[in-house]
């Protein structure tokens, strides 16, 4: 079988401060003079048993991880190392996202904090390899008029080596869909393409109130418009693309073993499919392995984890260039 870190993929679903590994956590701690919880850095810890998963399980313990990232050295750091760490599995693109709001406190506001995280996701580019762009997303817990200035803030930023798209995340199950859609209008009339949370924790209903409401070009996540077939068909007939993060939804409790996540009746619908990692810093699970659950649990071949490297570069927001010269590269992996 073939090396799936050598796969040429992208990366379309990562959070900023859930994309480090525990090690990172620790450095973040010490920077910043704050001990961590052992709960953080337990991963015996955070494997629990399928009756104690959740939604408010996995926030509680991100928004403790949050705390540490304080100034502007660790968002430089938590950029930089997820550029790293992307380059070690062969990623040529990264889509990370982030709600600058959330740091923007420790640098002074919210313009500062788009700054630093654009700045550094420029340098961490060339440092290694593998574009880096940033998608600014609201969260779904603040108030809607929070996701305007956020997607203001996101539209004078927008371009190539700027913002790249707006999202939505956080509990799919706070407020009201429509609630959302100023904000998105405004990201869309900067040429910023939506790509909310949707399908995880809710169900079709969830992501036809989204896609209606939104206007989406993907969906993070997606993956229970497998439980509808006309919505499926709808969404393919669309070319919305869904970002699919496997060990996500296990340990979420949405499905009780990666064997029941619903990949191969989404890629037999026609679905483009993006496969991501969402949080490894909480779910111990980076981008390779979420291949790795695809090829070991649910039987797929090497050429179908090919097309699935494929359809994740063909959902990037990359210029058509940079697409045809990764795709040659999948195919090139494909024939070793």
């Amino acid at each position: 079988m073939r090396e799936l870190r050598s796969l040429p993929k992208a990366h379309l679903h990562l959070h900023f401060t859930g994309s480090m590994s525990i090690d990172s956590l620790r450095r973040l701690g010490e920077l910043a003079g704050m001990p961590l919880h052992d709960s953080l850095v337990d991963a015996e810890g955070l494997l629990v048993p399928f009756n104690e998963r959740g939604w408010f399980h996995f926030q509680r313990l991100y928004d403790m991880a949050r705390h540490v990232v304080n100034s502007e050295a660790a968002m430089r750091f938590i950029v930089a190392q997820a550029a790293r760490d992307d380059a070690a599995e062969g990623s040529r693109r990264l889509e990370l996202q982030v709600d600058p709001s959330s740091y923007a406190p420790f640098v002074g506001g919210l313009a500062p904090a788009m700054e630093i995280i654009l700045d550094e996701a420029r340098r961490a580019s060339v440092e290694t390899g593998v574009q880096v762009a940033i998608i600014v997303a609201a969260s779904r817990v603040r108030h809607p008029l929070d996701a305007r200035t956020v997607a203001r803030l996101a539209a004078r930023h927008a371009g190539e080596n700027g913002v790249v798209a707006f999202g939505l995340s956080n509990n799919e199950r706070a407020g009201v869909t429509a609630d959302w859609e100023p904000a998105f209008r405004i990201a869309r009339n900067a040429g910023l393409p939506g790509v909310p949370h949707a399908g995880e924790l809710l169900g079709p209903s969830h992501v036809r109130q989204v896609v209606e409401h939104l206007q989406p070009t993907r969906l993070g996540h997606g993956v229970r418009s497998a439980e509808d077939p006309r919505l499926l068909d709808e969404l393919v007939a669309a070319g919305i693309a869904l970002e699919v993060c496997p060990s996500s939804n296990v340990h979420l409790g949405v499905y009780h073993d990666a064997t029941n996540v619903p990949l191969r009746r989404l890629v037999d619908a026609g679905a483009t499919v993006a496969l991501g990692a969402d949080d490894p810093l909480l779910f111990l699970s980076r981008l390779t392995d979420q291949y790795e659950l695809a090829r070991t649990r649910l039987g797929f071949t090497d050429a179908e984890l090919a097309e699935l490297a494929r359809s994740s570069i063909r959902a990037s927001l990359a210029s058509d260039f940079d697409k045809r010269v990764w795709l040659a590269d999948v195919d090139a992996w494909l024939a070793t």
